[in-house]
Parts: structure tokens; sequence; C-alpha cells
């Protein structure tokens, strides 16, 4: 069975920098992309950031680009999100995903649980 397990989460002054880990399990991980996905109280869930894992090709939303910075290691079937100059705006749910694009269309059973991450003004 998928799973996958966020970690990494907190509270944090804007301005600062947190990384959270998604430790993933039970697919051959080189084969697939993991997202990160958000999902602020009353908002819609999200894309944040994807990486495939088998050529290291990355995406950014543009409202986390020149901040964030997405990477994996193949060998511990983890993917990282550097979290750098946070601000407010940041404070969601975060969740990886294997697969990116549309979260709508990523199957229930390949997403994580969450962690929180709050941005203090």
């Amino acid at each position: 069975d998928v799973q996958l397990v966020e970690s990494g989460g907190g509270l944090v002054q804007a301005g600062g920098s947190l990384r959270l880990s998604c430790a993933a399990s039970g697919f051959t991980f080189d084969d697939y992309a993991i997202g990160w996905f958000r999902q602020a109280p009353g908002k819609e869930r999200e894309g944040v950031s994807c990486i495939a894992n088998r050529d290291k090709s990355t995406r950014y939303a543009d409202s986390v680009k020149g901040r964030f910075t997405i990477s994996s290691d193949n060998a511990k079937t983890t993917v990282y999100l550097q979290m750098n100059s946070l601000k407010p705006e940041d404070t969601a749910v975060y969740y990886c995903a294997v697969g990116c694009g549309s979260s709508s269309l990523i199957p229930h059973d390949y997403w994580g649980q969450g962690t929180q991450v709050t941005v203090s003004s």
C-alpha cells in the first residue's frame, strides 16, 4: 500500500524557515512525481511544488517561486520542501501526494495526512 508521512511543520515567525519531509513507501519511488499541496482554512487545496524523482525536474507555484525549494532523496524515498522567507499567507496544512497537477485527480490513497504550518506576523 502507498504510504506518505509528512513531518516538519510547526509555528514560525514571518521571515523564518521550515523544512518539510515526506517519507514515501509502497511504490517504486523513482518512477513517480511527488507533489506538495496546501490547504488554508476556507480555501481550496492548491499545488505548491512538484518533483519528478527520476530526472529531478521541478515546478513551483508562482506564489512560492524563489522562496521554496523541493528536493528528493531516492535512496531514502523522501521528498523535502525547504520553505524560506515564510509569510503569514503560507499558513496552511501541507500535504504530499503521489502525482502532481490537479489535486482532485489524485486518488485519496495517494495522499499523506498533512502537517500544519503556521506563520505568525
